[in-house]
């Protein structure tokens, strides 16, 4: 057998009230596709006490492999997922989030075989009740550059890492103390990155109500870390002054902030 050609990971902690739904959208993906077998399908639990192992059981047919044992957060967990992935390419699907439509694996595999670095594209952002809010690149104020590039996170996170996809290869791990680390994670790829695909479809549906946003003073604080780590002192005071400045303006000429 080939070895896959995407890894796709979900984390879960406690996760009963939205697992099924990511899980359904990947095996609605996996039915329209002639080569499944080159999909690679992992959900690293933190020991989860509610029935979340239970629902991932009842997808023998889309899981690969399933791992439960304690970790020490979201990005622990994450980097599991990596260190266990053996696909060339490497997608983060966490658990709420799902696959925009039917098609999209079977939009997406032609273009990985491309062998690009790193392949991106919008994301819908939804409520636990599934309306939408809009795509994030209108909801919020990161449009989307067709040359995605490390620089262009001088101002937050340009892609959220549901619709970041990247070959396994020049992926580093996590920074597990950051609430951020998924900028920074994004960051370092583009930085080894040669060649970048903007993907003319929505990858994903993105479930708003993160971690970060949960501990929204925290991420802020590890947010201007991350900057100053890729940008310097000087230029990331000034970019979160341009950054604050930018979502007063966003949520006087839209009404709100999504």
């Amino acid at each position: 057998m080939d070895r896959p050609l995407l890894t796709i990971v979900t984390v879960t902690f406690n996760a009963e009230r939205y697992l099924g739904r990511t899980l359904q959208s990947v095996r609605n993906a996996l039915k329209v596709l002639t080569k499944p077998y080159l999909i690679e399908y992992l959900i690293i639990d933190g020991k989860s006490r509610d029935e979340t192992l239970k629902i991932a059981g009842g997808y023998e047919d889309v899981v690969s492999k399933i791992v439960s044992e304690k970790d020490s957060g979201l990005y622990d967990a994450m980097n599991k997922g990596l260190r266990l992935s053996t696909g060339k390419y490497i997608w983060f699907l966490n658990a709420g989030d799902e696959m925009r439509d039917p098609n999209v694996l079977s939009n997406l595999l032609p273009a990985l075989e491309k062998g690009d670095d790193v392949y991106y594209s919008d994301a819908m952002m939804v409520r636990e009740d599934g309306s939408e809010i809009g795509l994030r690149s209108v909801a919020t104020p990161h449009k989307l550059p067709a040359n995605l590039k490390w620089q262009d996170f001088a101002l937050g996170m340009k892609v959220c890492h549901q619709a970041f996809i990247v070959r396994k290869d020049i992926a580093p791990l996590y920074d597990d103390t950051n609430l951020s680390a998924d900028i920074g994670w994004e960051i370092d790829c583009l930085k080894v990155a040669t060649r970048t695909t903007f993907l003319p479809f929505v990858l994903c549906n993105y479930l708003t109500g993160g971690l970060s946003v949960q501990n929204h003073r925290r991420s802020l604080i590890d947010r201007f870390a991350v900057l100053r780590k890729h940008f310097g002192l000087p230029a990331t005071v000034i970019n979160h002054i341009l950054i604050t400045l930018r979502g007063f303006l966003f949520r006087f000429q839209k009404g709100k902030y999504w």
